[in-house]
């Protein structure tokens, strides 16, 4: 029995990053030695064996046969007389297909540490086109790995493409491809994973919304990168610039694709394109699943973001109903990210990324007025039901009152 250190521990420990969490291969050995070492089972697929004291994975070195479609249409096969080299090559990217020895000896045999040097995600083999979800993952890749130089190599990129065309994406299943989504969204830069999907034609099959939005001028004014798909590229550079959390991320992905449905004779200008927008993003959201809360910020930030840019002239009775559609005193986290949302799109527009969004701190403040209305005194005076609900409501809305007319009378 033989065991190596593979995957990304390796490949980030070669990059001088942070190794989070290290996977195993094991060379030689059978289920039943693992099991007679007391490493525990998991996983119905392939043999994998948690460590009976660190927890880590270790799994049996296994080659595997295309059998069907999508990322599950696999047979694999495992026995002690599998090689390392024969499990190293069913991987995706050479910088994820070296080992190393317990005595920190290094197995190369496909080039990653030369791929590491020149800062390329190369596939392995022509298996890759096998196996549809290596298009998200690559994309993911480049998205975290961009920042340090890294690029996709063309002979990949093509095979990437040839995934996209076969249309054996559409056989991959709603968890896996939120799974590659949200990861790649949370990365340096998620700008660059849509772009890499874009650039193989895989966005078109994944989110035709947001790519039909690529081309589609906006008023230079407002806009001045003009084209939408770059500004919500731009939007989504902004919420790793600034470190947005995952909904925030996801909101401004898919804020603006009501665009993308703009008849051409009305371009530049997009008139109620937040109300054509909800239905994409409604059909979005369940095609993947997408967990309620980010689901929810994404249909109210597409519906309601002019309102968060126009937030100064709001009236206080649409302030008060703006903080009601999004429960604001019952959820005050939401309507925060909603307004991170607004100026991340504010933002993402070519040379105002550092203008000023005083709409953030003018919301923040006016939901704070608006918390602030007590609710004991109401009750001591009866108020009971549908009068206390009527109380409470009349009471926020002159807090706002008072606010706006505060905020309009101090000097600019």
């Amino acid at each position: 029995m033989q065991i190596y250190r593979v995957g990304g521990a390796v490949r980030d420990r070669l990059l001088g990053r942070d190794v989070s969490e290290v996977d195993w291969v094991v060379v030689g050995a059978s289920a039943e030695e693992m099991l007679a070492q007391g490493f525990r089972p998991v996983g119905s697929d392939f043999p994998v064996f948690l460590h009976p004291e660190s927890g880590e994975e270790y799994a049996l070195a296994r080659t595997e046969r295309k059998s069907g479609t999508g990322y599950g249409g696999f047979v694999f096969h495992a026995s002690p007389e599998v090689t390392l080299e024969q499990d190293l090559i069913r991987r995706d990217l050479t910088i994820n297909a070296i080992a190393e020895d317990d005595q920190g000896h290094l197995i190369d045999p496909y080039g990653g540490q030369r791929d590491l040097q020149a800062r390329l995600l190369r596939h392995v083999s022509p298996a890759f086109a096998e196996d549809p979800l290596r298009v998200l993952r690559v994309a993911r890749f480049l998205a975290r790995y961009a920042p340090l130089g890294f690029s996709i190599a063309p002979e990949t990129l093509a095979l990437m493409r040839q995934l996209a065309e076969s249309g054996e994406l559409s056989a991959l299943t709603a968890e896996r491809c939120w799974k590659e989504i949200s990861r790649a969204l949370m990365e340096p830069r998620p700008d660059l994973f849509i772009q890499a999907l874009r650039d193989c034609g895989a966005l078109h099959a994944l989110l035709p919304e947001v790519d039909a939005l690529f081309g589609v001028p906006q008023t230079a004014t407002h806009h001045p990168e003009v084209d939408t798909g770059v500004h919500t590229l731009m939007a989504l550079r902004q919420c790793a610039h600034h470190e947005q959390p995952l909904g925030v991320r996801w909101a401004c992905l898919l804020h603006d694709v009501g665009k993308g449905l703009t008849p051409e004779a009305e371009w530049p200008h997009h008139i109620a394109h937040e109300h054509r927008g909800v239905r994409l993003v409604k059909s979005i959201n369940q095609r993947y699943r997408v967990p309620r809360e980010f689901a929810e910020l994404a249909l109210l930030t597409t519906e309601l973001h002019t309102h968060c840019h126009r937030a100064l002239e709001l009236k206080a009775t649409t302030l008060l109903e703006l903080l009601q559609r999004f429960d604001t005193f019952r959820r005050p986290q939401r309507f925060s990210e909603f307004v991170a949302a607004c100026e991340m799109d504010a933002r993402g527009r070519l040379g105002l990324e550092e203008r000023p969004y005083p709409q953030s701190a003018y919301l923040l403040q006016a939901a704070a007025q608006a918390r602030e209305v007590a609710v004991q005194p109401l009750l001591e005076q009866g108020l009971q039901g549908a009068e206390l609900g009527q109380a409470i409501e009349r009471e926020r809305l002159e807090r706002l009152k008072r606010f706006r007319e505060r905020h309009r009378q101090q000097p600019d």
